[in-house]
């Protein structure tokens, strides 16, 4: 079994169901069959830069952007 991919959208909501609706991380968990340590991952990355959190695959947040052109 392959890894499963979660849309930017998808992972937004569920913080927003963690965070704004105060469910448990441990129901949510359930709720949406997704491990706990995988949403705490996803809070602590929307709580870190919550504009630029899940950029998605094959993008980079501007930072990571600069730092690529400097090294280049």
């Amino acid at each position: 079994m392959g890894r499963r991919k979660f849309s930017r959208e998808f992972k937004l909501e569920a913080v927003r169901l963690i965070k704004d609706r105060g469910v448990s991380v441990a129901q949510a968990s359930r709720d949406l069959d997704i491990h706990e340590n995988v949403l705490r991952k996803w809070i602590a990355a929307f709580g870190a830069d919550p504009q630029h959190a899940f950029p998605g695959h094959g993008q980079m947040k501007p930072e990571q952007l600069e730092i690529d052109r400097l090294r280049k």
